[in-house]
């Protein structure tokens, strides 16, 4: 079984920053891609940052420059490092891997329950 775990969240004003973290944990063989995505109330849950198991990233267009993606492969973890936010950055974050694991050797995508980034004054 694997499992993703965000953590990070919380309030911040605007023009602040915040880093969020996703560890992977459980029966991991291999960890490809991972990501960061987003979510709002009556909205499809969109890609915020890309990162690929070579390194390459990519970005939505509404947060270039001001986000950035990385990972800890010792660790397993991925991290979002979040400055300049903008209440419209407000939303549930969650993280996605696209993990081999030791059940039957296949890579599926696994998602984290998300954490909540409120931009506000």
């Amino acid at each position: 079984q694997v499992r993703l775990v965000e953590s990070g969240g919380g309030l911040v004003q605007p023009g602040g920053s915040l880093r969020l973290s996703c560890a992977a944990s459980g029966s991991i063989i291999s960890i490809n891609a991972m990501g960061w995505y987003r979510q709002t109330p009556g909205k499809q849950r969109e890609l915020v940052a890309g990162l690929t198991n070579g390194g390459k990233t990519n970005y939505a267009d509404s947060v270039k420059g001001r986000f950035t993606i990385s990972r800890d492969n010792a660790k397993n973890t991925v991290y979002l490092q979040m400055i300049s936010l903008k209440p419209e950055d407000t939303a549930v974050y969650y993280c996605k891997g696209t993990i081999r694991d030791k059940t039957d050797f296949i890579a599926r995508d696994y998602w984290g329950q998300g954490t909540q980034v409120t931009v506000s004054s």
